[in-house]
């Protein structure tokens, strides 16, 4: 089992408490999401060690050695956005270490255009484990374990 952790700092709450329905009901897979802040810049960096699988200004995917493959979601909607607030600092193919910054957001400007920062974690590939925190978290705190 890896440990995923959290690519933000913010408030772990449940993926069912997500303002949409795609991540909420669970088609997208198991997780948890990230409210963060909407101050100042933000780094959203990888959950865990690996390769990445997508790079999109709004979302990426990290697939570890043992398959596991993470979703980190940036924001809800956010796709509409076309990357405006978005800097991307890695691409699809790059290798990352856990903690490793792989996009910035500028969270006053998205949530000003409108749109939601909870940002959902979600297991693509691999079995969702144990969650290992909730309430306040800092960046690179043991969010779940996947396997």
């Amino acid at each position: 089992m890896s440990e995923v952790i959290a690519p933000l700092a913010g408030t772990v709450i449940a993926l069912s408490e997500v303002k949409d329905e795609v991540f909420a009901s669970g088609m997208v897979g198991k997780g948890v999401a990230v409210v963060p802040p909407a101050e100042g810049t933000i780094e959203v960096a990888a959950p865990l060690g690996g390769t990445l699988k997508q790079v999109l200004p709004h979302a990426f995917i990290v697939m570890d050695e043992a398959g596991a493959g993470i979703l980190v979601h940036v924001g809800i909607d956010t796709v509409e956005l076309e990357g405006k607030g978005f800097e991307v600092h890695k691409a699809k193919g790059d290798q990352v270490r856990a903690g490793e910054p792989v996009v910035t957001i500028d969270a006053p400007a998205i949530a000003a255009a409108g749109y939601d920062l909870t940002c959902p974690v979600v297991v693509m590939a691999g079995e969702f484990g144990d969650v290992l925190a909730s309430g306040e978290v800092e960046r690179g705190t043991p969010l779940y374990r996947v396997g």
